[in-house]
């Protein structure tokens, strides 16, 4: 866990299910989220750019960091959210998105996050909501690179944006109808 000030312990979680776009118009609107950053992981070049992770060489899957309180919502509790917003049954791909960079993947820090990640898709493939076997990495975190700065809260900045209006607003839309009390809005209601 991470030390904040005020003695807050937070948590990490490194999580790619698509376009990172997508995760962070999702995690940033939860009840205790302190921070999204999206980025890029899972690959074997360093610091790469939006453009060479799209070309699909390096490795890298995009991703969001999401720094969180485990008092307000668990590590597993931030993975069931996950798996509710993309499809972790195609392998590279998410709708129209196709290539590495948007695979299904877990990077977990530690051993307790390994175990609720491998317990959780166990549990999915035995329940088998989407009728197909997850295809869901999970590996160790080894580098997070940080996105470009004009990715970071993208669909807050660019909401009227096609790819935002087509394909991030059904899912928040989905978020504050299925999930509105963990959304920090309805902390003010």
């Amino acid at each position: 866990m991470e030390r904040r000030e005020h003695g807050e312990d937070f948590e990490t979680a490194t999580l790619g299910g698509g376009c990172f776009w997508c995760l962070d118009a999702i995690f940033s609107r939860l009840q205790g989220v302190q921070q999204v950053v999206v980025g890029y992981a899972g690959g074997h070049v360093p610091n790469p750019t939006y453009q060479q992770v799209c070309a699909g060489t390096t490795g890298h899957a995009e991703v969001v960091q999401v720094t969180f309180d485990p008092t307000i919502l668990s590590y597993g509790e931030v993975l069931e959210l996950f798996f509710a917003f993309h499809d972790p049954t195609t392998p590279d791909r998410q709708g129209a998105d196709v290539g590495p960079q948007y695979r299904s993947i877990i990077l977990y820090h530690d051993q307790a996050q390994r175990q609720t990640a491998q317990e959780l898709i166990r549990a999915l493939d035995a329940d088998s909501p989407w009728g197909r076997p997850l295809v869901t990495e999970v590996a160790p975190l080894e580098t997070f690179y940080p996105a470009e700065a004009y990715h970071q809260r993208y669909y807050e900045k660019n909401p009227t944006q096609g790819y935002c209006r087509a394909v991030i607003a059904p899912k928040v839309a989905k978020l504050r109808r299925k999930f509105s009390a963990r959304l920090k809005e309805s902390l003010s209601r």
